[in-house]
């Protein structure tokens, strides 16, 4: 019986020991609280920019329309080249024009022949009518000839005068100094003149015109603002900036010109025109770009990267770190985007830290070790820092 026993004793302690060692291997080393970017939320003036879709136009578009009516001879100028003003375009056929203007010369001629007959009777009769050697009504009527002649003779100068001005017509000249787009007519089109008919268009790219639109709620607000005798948006000038297609900057500022009499009632909305320099000829007619303007100054506004910011469903939230380094969840309401961060108008104070999410480790009311940056609007956020 106590053989039986023992054995049975050692094979309970036996299994015992074996739960510990099993239970030993099992336990889960502490780990160090998660090391994360945290940084003082930034508090400063900012100048809130709004942008607006517009299209650029050169200083100058001038279209080229025919004046008369003819077949294109020459085209005489490197589609989408620099003109100057003066410089030959194109040549249409002058036969037509030039027998116009010999015919209206060779009336010129007959007109002159009549007029120095007219004056020679005229001449004559005169002082034989002072005579009474002829009667008053040949004295009359001699001179009703004369002033007739001096009437057709003016009038025949004048046909003269114009078929010359439709020879001159058949050589179209650029009319200012540019680049030339592509013709829209070749050697042998018939053309017409008319505003329909258009070669070409010429633009002077010294200075680019860009236009966009403001609605007119955001107009009304705007002009009131800048009326006020201490308006912040006043003092900060009128320069406004460029973003082209690319999402690049146009390197040079521009300035407001001038904005339209009227708001348009079909969409409720007022056009404004800029002046931006185009020195490297960058800017070309046409390009749809971005027109960014001041329209908001906030004084001593919370700013905090945007990457720190979690939304989700519509609410915007970020972890705030106490002072015993535990984040906690917190709801915010932000205004405008100002660079790369948020401008805050509800949730958070002077003082706070947040911290940057998007670790899955990382909870609400989760132990951290802050790693402290350094921020400023519209540097980006690394894990280098």
């Amino acid at each position: 019986m106590k053989m039986s026993y023992i054995p049975k004793i050692l094979l309970a302690n036996l299994f015992f020991l074996a739960i510990l060692s099993s239970c030993k291997k099992e336990a889960v080393p502490e780990m160090n609280p998660l090391e994360v970017l945290v940084l003082d939320i930034v508090q400063q003036d900012v100048r809130l920019e709004s942008e607006f879709s517009g299209q650029t136009f050169g200083q100058s578009d001038i279209q080229i329309n025919p004046r008369v009516d003819g077949v294109i001879e020459s085209v005489n100028f490197k589609e989408g080249g620099y003109v100057q003003k003066g410089d030959l375009l194109y040549t249409i056929d002058a036969l037509p024009y030039s027998n116009k203007v010999n015919q209206a010369a060779g009336n010129v001629a007959e007109a002159q022949a009549r007029l120095a007959k007219a004056k020679s009777d005229f001449d004559m009769i005169e002082p034989l009518a002072k005579m009474n050697a002829l009667s008053q009504r040949e004295l009359i009527a001699a001179k009703e000839t004369y002033n007739a002649s001096i009437a057709r003779m003016n009038a025949s100068n004048a046909v003269l005068e114009n078929a010359r001005i439709e020879l001159g017509y058949c050589r179209i000249l650029a009319p200012i100094s540019g680049l030339i787009g592509i013709s829209n007519v070749r050697v042998g089109d018939y053309i017409k003149p008319g505003g329909m008919t258009i070669l070409n268009t010429i633009s002077d790219l010294g200075d680019v015109r860009v236009r966009f639109t403001l609605s007119e709620q955001e107009f009304l607000r705007l002009y009131r603002e800048y009326s006020k005798d201490n308006s912040d948006l006043k003092s900060a000038g009128q320069e406004v900036s460029l973003k082209l297609s690319d999402g690049s900057m146009y390197p040079q500022k521009g300035k407001m010109s001038f904005s339209d009499r009227q708001i348009d009632p079909s969409t409720g909305a007022m056009t404004f025109e800029t002046a931006f320099p185009n020195p490297d000829k960058l800017l070309r007619p046409g390009q749809f770009v971005k027109v960014g303007l001041v329209t908001d100054i906030r004084k001593n506004a919370i700013i905090i990267p945007q990457r720190a910011v979690i939304e989700m469903q519509g609410i915007f939230q970020v972890y705030v770190v106490d002072k015993n380094n535990t984040v906690q969840m917190q709801i915010i309401k932000p205004s405008a985007s100002y660079k790369n961060g948020y401008v805050i108008e509800e949730g958070l104070k002077n003082g706070y830290r947040i911290a940057f999410g998007g670790n899955s480790s990382m909870k609400n009311g989760s132990l951290i070790t802050p790693k402290i940056i350094k921020w400023e609007p519209g540097q980006e956020v690394t894990a280098n820092q």
